[in-house]
């Protein structure tokens, strides 16, 4: 157990009164191959029990290989790199006019808002302005976001890796972090 994974399962406990031990590592753990300026290796340690359907979906997307080849279409210097377009976001079909307006061809789900504050790492799901409109893109915070917690679901805590995260290709901030030739999710899975 790294280090990182270790101090963020004391820091999870201790926002919930007392210390636990994250799901299983194996079936709860997202592996996010990153490839473009950044490159690497991003893990994810799902967290079922504070938003079970979130974690299904990103599992079930991840399984079908939907994830791959989505590029980080938004991504703003000190606060989050955003990824997940399937619709819109694929880097051999790019659409830079309508990426971040896409989903999945699966319902959208409700929100499951948690006491999970946003942190370095914590990885969150993206919605519109509607709080039960979240499908399939998602973000990773590059540091503490206070204004989003309790708004945004919380799935997942980076375990390590975030030294990927913190290398992806940033947007302008002009164009509300929108990315020219953005970094992308190679492959995505579930470590078995």
């Amino acid at each position: 157990m790294s280090r990182c994974y270790f101090l963020k399962t004391i820091f999870i406990g201790i926002v919930f009164g007392s210390v636990f031990l994250l799901p299983s590592y194996a079936e709860n753990n997202l592996v996010i191959e990153v490839a473009g300026e950044a490159s690497g290796k991003i893990e994810i340690t799902l967290l079922p029990e504070l938003a079970p359907l979130h974690v299904e979906r990103i599992k079930a997307l991840a399984n079908a290989g939907s994830y791959d080849g989505v590029v980080f279409h938004r991504v703003i210097e000190g606060f989050m790199a955003q990824t997940g377009d399937v619709q819109f976001g694929n880097s051999k079909e790019f659409n830079s006019n309508l990426v971040g307006r896409g989903g999945s061809s699966l319902p959208n789900l409700p929100s499951e808002f948690s006491d999970l504050p946003f942190i370095e790492g914590t990885v969150g799901m993206a919605r519109s302005q509607d709080p039960n409109s979240a499908n399939s893109q998602f973000f990773i915070m590059f540091k503490p976001a206070p204004h989003l917690n309790n708004k945004y679901t919380v799935f997942g805590m980076v375990s390590s890796g975030m030294e990927v995260v913190n290398n992806i290709k940033k947007g302008d901030l002009k164009k509300n972090g929108t990315v020219i030739k953005p970094d992308f999710m190679k492959k995505v899975y579930i470590e078995k």
